[in-house]
């Protein structure tokens, strides 16, 4: 766990771009920290108080329920990295949708789940999330509101990270979650890989992809296998154009984004369509690592690393078996036009 935290922490030193602020309430605010701060382009997570009118609400004062605030987050993100559609996706699969009198353990209307939108772009997507989720079927109900951002304040300084503070904020936080029923709920609906599509995507059977890929793009996308360095596809490729997932053709990565890293293997320091791309912790090889997945098919692409160059200093280093290279002046011709502005 300390190299993915590593992780997180080095990316909110070196993303660029335009920082956006999302906020959201899914009861304890301590049990919704440690989601998002496990993602790729999120530069800090803030628990506080969101929704009510009074300055400086207290703690004391919120968990009274007698104030208009609920506890919630506030996500600083690089949206270049990781996209509110994603941050959406987190929060639906951390919270009980069907619940309005609170989360799990915790009563009362500063326990409740809400989405506070700050702009008319989150609002929509927002909007479109909850209708996805209402359509998976999983739950006879989603009761969670969508409200305009008004206020949000911080909380006290010792709620800040607590599941990360201490030996004994860290226990406390283990048995809290455990007890509350929130993993329970989490195991019970969201298996890994198990995600609500923003776009409808059959993916091939596996009978189909054993007749549609090679044994190595199989192998790889499929049963997680990496192919040799400094012996595959594109890892020297120095054309212009971009990479796309090679079982479902959604755009992953850019040649403008393409660096040696000397490892003898494609590597990027960006993805081109940061919602195509999933992080999961992978802990295989008995250490540490962040696995990136495509999107739509779910195919094993590589794992992203923090040695990488500024901006970012991220290296997404990719199997070729993974990717369809499409140059530059094709582009049009693959349905992909809107990325001939970048060249």
């Amino acid at each position: 766990m300390k190299f993915i935290l590593y992780l997180f922490c080095l990316v909110a030193f070196n993303t660029y771009g335009k920082t956006q602020v999302a906020t959201f309430a899914g009861g304890c605010f301590w049990c919704m920290e440690p989601p998002y701060e496990a993602l790729v382009g999120v530069e800090s997570v803030v628990s506080g108080y969101a929704g009510g009118k009074k300055k400086n609400p207290t703690y004391k004062e919120v968990s009274s329920g007698k104030t208009e605030y609920r506890e919630a987050v506030q996500v600083k993100f690089n949206s270049d990295l990781v996209s509110y559609k994603r941050l959406l996706e987190v929060f639906w699969m951390n919270i009980d949708p069907t619940d309005n009198k609170g989360q799990f353990v915790d009563r009362g209307f500063q326990y409740t789940a809400a989405i506070f939108t700050h702009s008319k772009k989150q609002e929509v997507l927002a909007k479109t999330s909850k209708e996805l989720l209402k359509k998976t079927g999983k739950f006879k109900a989603v009761v969670t509101p969508i409200i305009e951002y008004t206020t949000f304040y911080p909380a006290e300084e010792y709620h800040q990270d607590y599941y990360k503070k201490s030996l004994l904020t860290k226990t406390k936080y283990k048995y809290y979650r455990k007890k509350s029923g929130r993993d329970d709920l989490i195991e019970k609906h969201w298996k890994q890989g198990d995600r609500f599509s923003w776009t409808s995507y059959n993916k091939p059977s596996q009978k189909e992809l054993k007749e549609k890929l090679s044994k190595l793009q199989y192998k790889v996308t499929q049963l997680e296998a990496t192919e040799p360095a400094f012996e595959n596809t594109y890892w020297e490729n120095k054309k212009e154009g971009i990479y796309v997932d090679i079982v479902s053709g959604e755009p992953l990565f850019s040649s403008k984004h393409k660096f040696k890293s000397g490892t003898g293997w494609p590597s990027f320091y960006r993805p081109l369509v940061a919602h195509n791309i999933i992080e999961v912790q992978d802990i295989k090889l008995f250490t540490e690592r962040v696995e990136v997945r495509s999107r739509k098919a779910d195919s094993h692409l590589g794992h992203v690393f923090t040695d990488g160059p500024k901006p970012t200093g991220l290296r997404y280093c990719i199997n070729s078996a993974a990717l369809k290279f499409i140059p530059k002046e094709k582009l049009k011709e693959n349905g992909l036009e809107e990325f001939l502005k970048d060249f």
